[in-house]
């Protein structure tokens, strides 16, 4: 399997759009494999809109790839989001890599706007047979428990023939809905055992129910900093790790140190099962963006886009 990094943005760090598109120009030249980004219809912290922001990133780049970590279905109308996903993907030439979840009961947006999170579940694997429907097919018809389209048609297709579905989540119903509908597993703070644990499950159930994911679809995100555990912004980083109850010890999930400390962080992960990652680079402002992007770039990616490793199953 091949082994590509990729970078996520949990918020917008810069202070001018112009500063944002010199980054993702960095990422481009840099040979970074993707960028990904947080999906957040209402917050306090700049942030983006996830597929308009796709859409702009389509004409701005030619070999970067992108997508979500991720879409929170039960946010966006279903039609919508199918027709803009077939629409970035035309766009781009076929580099959209859209990634779903249920989000957390806990969501803003459930309690400030005109959504519920009960059923949340079953209304998202309901979306997703009717993505994998529309985005192939000519006049879907689908009747659902939750959703229901006749005589729909939507051109032009994703140009990806099989356009991925990478889903997100650790639970069991995550893991089932992996196994059944999507393409993709991508994971979130996780150590290297959780997300072994949880790639392990996928793999068993999605042989169970007769479509194995491919094993080089399955994503982890790293939080690195070329620096040490003592700068204060380390320490902000691993508190609030800390405090998310499933986390574990943020020592065992996010990379510190020098190049060697982080590439031996990312092997971890390797050894999990892991080939794709979502790296976010730990920083107080711009400026410290910039630099740890250019420091994992020019010292980390050499070694593990370099890097191939051959599955035993």
């Amino acid at each position: 399997m091949s082994i590509r990094i990729g970078f996520g943005l949990a918020s917008c760090p810069f202070d001018t759009a112009r500063e944002l598109w010199r980054w993702v120009d960095l990422l481009e030249r840099g040979g970074v494999d993707s960028l990904w980004q947080t999906d957040r219809l209402i917050s306090t912290d700049p942030m983006l809109e996830s597929m308009s922001f796709m859409g702009a990133l389509a004409g701005a780049t030619e070999n970067l790839k992108f997508g979500t970590n991720v879409v929170v279905l039960p946010f966006r109308d279903p039609l919508v989001l199918a027709k803009q996903c077939a629409t970035i993907d035309y766009l781009s030439n076929g580099r959209l890599l859209p990634a779903f979840g249920v989000g957390r009961q806990t969501s803003p947006e459930f309690g400030k706007a005109d959504r519920s999170p009960e059923g949340r579940g079953s209304w998202t694997n309901e979306v997703l047979q009717f993505f994998r429907r529309v985005w192939t097919e000519d006049s879907v018809t689908f009747e659902g428990e939750y959703i229901s389209y006749r005589d729909v048609t939507i051109e032009p297709k994703p140009v990806q023939v099989d356009l991925p579905i990478w889903i997100g989540g650790s639970s069991e119903a995550a893991i089932n809905r992996t196994a059944r509908y999507g393409t993709g597993w991508l994971g979130g703070l996780q150590s290297p055992v959780q997300v072994a644990n949880v790639i392990e499950a996928v793999r068993k159930r999605s042989t169970e129910v007769g479509r194995p994911l491919d094993d080089d679809h399955y994503g982890a995100g790293l939080s690195y900093r070329f620096g040490s555990w003592d700068d204060p912004i380390v320490q902000r980083t691993a508190a609030g790790f800390a405090r998310i109850s499933d986390a574990g010890d943020p020592r065992e999930m996010i990379a510190v140190g020098d190049s060697d400390a982080i590439i031996t962080m990312v092997q971890k992960y390797i050894a999990a099962g892991a080939s794709k990652f979502v790296a976010r680079p730990i920083a107080n402002d711009s400026s410290e963006v910039f630099e740890q992007t250019e420091l994992l770039i020019e010292e980390v990616l050499p070694t593990i886009h370099s890097t191939d490793v051959e599955i035993s199953t």
